[in-house]
């Protein structure tokens, strides 16, 4: 049997969830979410880029990211983050940001902006609590009052949740817990309580015997695994550098601070400054400075 794609890959992710014949897929995973928010469900989608066959993961900037578009005008846009590219706290903002004002055109008025919705599923851990979906919005910090709705950021963290625990009704975490692999016996139960997973799961299932699907989906792969690599590299030498200039600087201190000592020691003896400095290393303005006030 055909081993399944992994549909945390943003290729695999957006053709399951990014096409014009799953829009409905997307439809009933962005309910779910919503509703769990305590917002009111979606009744229609406008996908503004929908997965097509001339997308293919050739172009190292490639991104898989899907952006839709309520009937009301919100703008929402979900993203899946395979591994940790750090900083995306700011990424997150700053293209939040440039989606929302991209929405002026010459001669309109800031009343003509709509609301902009991030979604990150990321498949690791970045927020410190053991939630696995957390909600931002721009709010007074004292009395909680909101400023505006415009801003709206979801963190999905699909490494918070259990593998072994299967939901017994209907959720968001059904959906999280196909995105996250969950064992293929368990299939049956996501499906009872969520009916339109079944049709991410045939989409899944359809792209891992297609050959070319395959064929796309690991050099997407190979590539997310070589930038992973390239960031972690780049992290762990930061780190060695940031720890071997700290541990120069601190000898350096510590030698500085004997030096002052000796220099305190030297001047109770009587000794002139010009000849402390010279034996210390210290300047005479600095040998001056550490004689006492009287």
């Amino acid at each position: 049997m055909t081993d399944l794609l992994d549909p945390r890959n943003d290729f695999v992710f957006k053709r399951i969830f990014g096409s014009e014949e799953n829009k409905d897929v997307l439809l009933a995973f962005l309910n779910r979410t919503f509703t769990e928010s305590g917002e009111p469900p979606l009744t229609e989608i406008i996908l503004l880029n929908p997965y097509t066959d001339k997308d293919a993961p050739l172009d190292k900037q490639s991104i898989f990211d899907i952006w839709a578009k309520t009937t009301e005008g919100k703008l929402i846009n979900v993203e899946m983050q395979l591994f940790n590219k750090y900083d995306i706290e700011k990424r997150t903002l700053y293209y939040w940001s440039k989606r929302y004002s991209s929405q002026l055109q010459e001669g309109q008025t800031y009343k003509e902006l709509k609301k902009c919705v991030t979604i990150n599923i990321l498949n690791y851990s970045f927020i410190a609590n053991d939630r696995y979906h957390n909600v931002y919005h721009l709010r007074e910090d004292h009395t909680g009052i909101e400023l505006t709705d415009e801003i709206e950021v979801h963190f999905l963290e699909l490494s918070k949740l259990d593998d072994q625990s299967v939901p017994v009704e209907g959720g968001l975490i059904n959906w999280l817990l196909f995105l996250k692999g969950s064992d293929k016996s368990n299939w049956e139960v996501l499906k009872m309580n969520e009916p339109t997973l079944k049709k991410a799961m045939d989409t899944l299932e359809f792209l891992s015997q297609d050959r070319e699907a395959r064929r796309l989906y690991e050099k997407r792969q190979k590539y997310l695994h070589d930038e992973a690599s390239m960031i972690e590299w780049a992290t762990e030498k930061g780190m060695a550098e940031g720890m071997a200039k700290g541990m120069a600087e601190g000898m350096e201190k510590g030698e500085h601070k004997k030096a002052l000592e000796i220099a305190k020691n030297m001047l109770s003896l009587g000794i002139e400054v010009s000849v402390i400095a010279k034996a210390s290393g210290l300047s005479e303005s600095e040998v001056e400075s550490l004689k006492p006030i009287h």
